[in-house]
């Protein structure tokens, strides 16, 4: 066997592992790809000859073409004031929205959501130190850092990330069990399930952008608000839980891409009041946590 396909073999065998580095460093499943095949040309130019870890090797690579992709990302939405919500390409509607979707959710959306808020350098630490196990000192030198700085960026990703501990308290368990369950209930779109879990006189408000023609800002009662979720909860689908301003509400972000807050008060294991929050605006100024382990 020659020493090309050698590595072409080593590259296949570690095809998969850099997909998933990539994809959740840039919540893009067709950037991920691109981000791969380029790890394949460097290394289709390069003089491994004295490379021992040709796997470590490859997860360098990736990681720094990540870093450019998500720094060149960030670059094109200053440039053009384009939102920070999601990947680009989810925007546009290239690639597969369908594999998108599923990808996003394979993962986890409000993750995904989460580390849209990241800066390039935090995202990259972030992922590889808490999700892959790479020591600091490999991150400093992928990043061009020292290894205390990048412990510093990934410890700030984290905070972003993830809500602090004594936030874990008991009511943010029960108000998920009652969030999760009229999730469930939205996705059946039987409005007496739906309705179940609602307060008699449950409020729904919307603001503009969280409307289509012809529904009012305000519904009153359980009866009115099922029968629209029965019609319009189909987006519960590619919902998931999170702490939204320190509550438990919903993030709508198919493929990853928020679209939709929805926010909840709740008394008596019923939803009482919820709102629907879309205006890009409103969005970038929601703080938005990964809810704690239960």
């Amino acid at each position: 066997m020659d020493a090309r396909q050698s590595l072409a073999d080593c590259f296949e065998e570690n095809r998969r592992a850099l997909l998933a580095l990539s994809y959740r460093m840039l919540g893009s499943h067709e950037e991920a790809e691109d981000a791969v095949q380029e790890t394949w040309l460097r290394l289709d130019r390069a003089d491994t000859t004295a490379v021992r870890n040709l796997p470590g090797w490859l997860r360098t690579v990736t990681s720094r073409v990540c870093l450019d992709m998500l720094r060149s990302r960030q670059g094109r939405r200053q440039d053009h004031g384009e939102d920070d919500l999601g990947p680009a390409n989810v925007a546009t509607g290239e690639g597969d929205p369908e594999h998108e979707v599923l990808e996003a959710e394979s993962v986890g959306l409000a993750l995904l959501v989460v580390l849209n808020t990241l800066s390039p350098a935090e995202r990259v630490a972030f992922v590889l130190h808490d999700m892959f196990g790479v020591p600091f000192d490999e991150i400093g030198g992928i990043l061009d850092r020292s290894q205390t700085t990048a412990k510093k960026l990934a410890s700030r990703a984290r905070h972003k990330v993830r809500a602090p501990r004594e936030r874990h308290l008991v009511e943010v368990d029960q108000h998920r069990e009652v969030v999760a369950a009229f999730q469930i209930a939205a996705c059946t779109g039987d409005t007496s399930i739906i309705a179940s879990r609602l307060a008699p006189d449950v409020v729904r408000r919307a603001d503009t952008a969280a409307l289509s023609s012809g529904r009012p800002a305000r519904l009153h009662g359980a009866g009115s608000v099922a029968h629209e979720i029965s019609r319009f909860g189909g987006a519960a689908r590619h919902s998931d839980l999170a702490l939204i301003d320190g509550r438990v509400g919903l993030l709508v972000a198919p493929g990853g891409r928020l679209r939709l807050a929805v926010c909840f008060r709740i008394e008596g294991g019923l939803v009482k009041e919820y709102e629907l929050v879309a205006d890009p605006a409103r969005l970038k100024c929601l703080c938005i946590r990964l809810l704690p382990a239960s």
